[in-house]
């Protein structure tokens, strides 16, 4: 009797409690092993991904500034080794852990919405590594501002902590920014904003944009503000474009379903 009541859930596509917990620790342990063995390559790739971060300082230097990153205790080396290992792991290994988060949600959602959010997963890494790349390019302008506030004879001297604290959350800021988009067009797709109202807020979506360029990129030239703001904005234009053309097939497959039953538009919009 049990095995058939577990049979007939399982056709049901149900589980327990316990069968979730069950499986929540199957997809917290492949994200964790993905993790870790990204850790190893993350390992690898720190000391060119830290000489990359650290090349705006590297220009001050050039520029004749006298600029220096320097650890302040006996572990700040290896603190900070272990931090971009860790950052890294995590970047590469996101593919697997995303994967995993959509597999545990995707039996509550529908066929349609799995498709959406493997969609929205798929454009979202691009678009975020786009984004953090973007912010690299802007971040030596930052720097330069930062140091052109201190006197000529005095050291810039930066923590390496909180200049990697800081050159960490400038990218990861900028690339969430890029993947803003998709995920408006994925809520659109899902039925929760309509493509004309994204489009009807192109002014107050222009100024936030702008104003999220403005803090990210604090630079005294408004280039490094146009080079970021710029590509949001295309983004955000072309995701209201997808986002109208997406709804004028759902209307007009829905127009051809109503006149099926010899219903009009006005008379369901009467219903509803």
């Amino acid at each position: 009797m049990a095995k058939q009541a577990r049979k007939r859930r399982d056709s049901e596509g149900r589980m327990s409690l316990g069968e979730h917990l069950v499986e929540l620790r199957k997809r917290l342990m492949i994200s964790a092993i993905a993790i870790a063995l990204a850790l190893i390559a993350g390992w690898i790739l720190t000391p060119w991904v830290w000489d990359v971060l650290r090349q705006p300082v590297l220009w001050l230097r050039e520029d004749g500034r006298d600029a220096v990153i320097s650890y302040t205790d006996i572990t700040g080396a290896f603190d900070t080794h272990v931090q971009i290992a860790l950052f890294i792991a995590i970047l590469l290994a996101s593919p697997v852990w995303l994967y995993q988060i959509w597999a545990f949600l995707a039996p509550g959602l529908t066929r349609r919405e799995k498709l959406y959010g493997v969609a929205f997963l798929g454009a979202a890494v691009p678009l975020f590594l786009g984004g953090a790349y973007a912010g690299w390019r802007v971040m030596p302008n930052i720097v330069r501002l930062m140091a052109s506030f201190q006197p000529d004879e005095d050291t810039f001297n930066l923590g390496a902590r909180e200049y990697l604290d800081f050159a960490i959350k400038l990218l990861l800021a900028v690339g969430i920014g890029f993947v803003m988009p998709a995920f408006l067009v994925m809520l659109n797709f899902i039925g929760v904003i309509r493509g004309a109202s994204i489009l009807k807020s192109w002014r107050l979506a222009i100024l936030l944009i702008i104003l999220f360029a403005g803090i990210a990129t604090p630079a005294a030239d408004l280039m490094s503000m146009f080079l970021l703001a710029a590509p949001i904005v295309v983004l955000y234009f072309g995701a209201a474009g997808i986002a109208i053309l997406h709804d004028r097939r759902v209307d007009k497959r829905r127009s051809a379903e109503l006149a099926e039953y010899g219903i009009g538009d006005d008379q369901a919009r009467d219903g509803e």
